[in-house]
């Protein structure tokens, strides 16, 4: 459809604004930054709970009780938070805080939410790509799909799932062509004036 004489044509964005991670598979980098991210978040949320028990302890019993991780019962309560952590992140919405954070999310192979029962077996092979010097991890590096061994086990990927490089380009894009704006009010006609004075 061409446009007629006399009728704006729309203005159509430069090619690098048209880019967008969104819906591209995750790199190693900002899902290692968004597991580590998780990590803290488990590990700083433990800390808390056992400052909170040894405080109820102590108030109950006159005594302090020092936790470390040489009692079994922390470290399978610690194991068992993160396991939580993980498959209610994943499960509800494929997404824990780190990732949320750097933008990305888990989906099935075909793209769509995972379920519970997926973000479970997902969390338990986990541990698998740590495995013989963390080799589990090298398809994110290799793959065409970027996937990890408990990827490819539990039949999901990892995408980014917002669209922040998308919006810069635009912004930069808009910003260093000045007819990509929207296009401004026709300039009124100039005035006569008075005769400039020689300088």
């Amino acid at each position: 459809m061409t446009a007629r004489a006399g009728e704006a044509r729309p203005s159509q964005a430069p090619a690098a604004a048209q880019e967008s991670l969104q819906g591209h598979y995750a790199g190693f980098a900002s899902r290692f930054l968004a597991f580590a991210m998780d990590v803290v978040v488990i590990t700083v949320v433990a800390i808390l709970i056992l400052a909170a028990i040894n405080f109820v302890a102590s108030i109950l019993t006159g005594r302090s009780t020092n936790f470390s991780r040489s009692d079994t019962w922390v470290v399978v309560a610690y194991l068992a938070w993160g396991f939580i952590y993980f498959v209610q992140g994943w499960g509800l919405n494929g997404r824990t805080a780190g990732m949320a954070l750097f933008g990305l999310q888990v989906l099935t192979d075909e793209g769509g939410d995972i379920s519970g029962w997926r973000a479970a077996g997902r969390t338990l092979a986990l541990p698998l790509s740590f495995l013989i010097l963390c080799l589990g991890f090298l398809g994110i590096l290799l793959g065409d799909r970027r996937r990890a061994l408990h990827d490819v086990i539990a039949g999901t990927v990892v995408v980014y799932s917002w669209d922040a490089g998308a919006a810069r380009l635009r912004y930069l894009a808009r910003s260093s062509s000045p007819g990509a704006g929207a296009p401004s009010a026709p300039a009124a006609p100039a005035q006569p004036g008075p005769p400039a004075l020689p300088g």
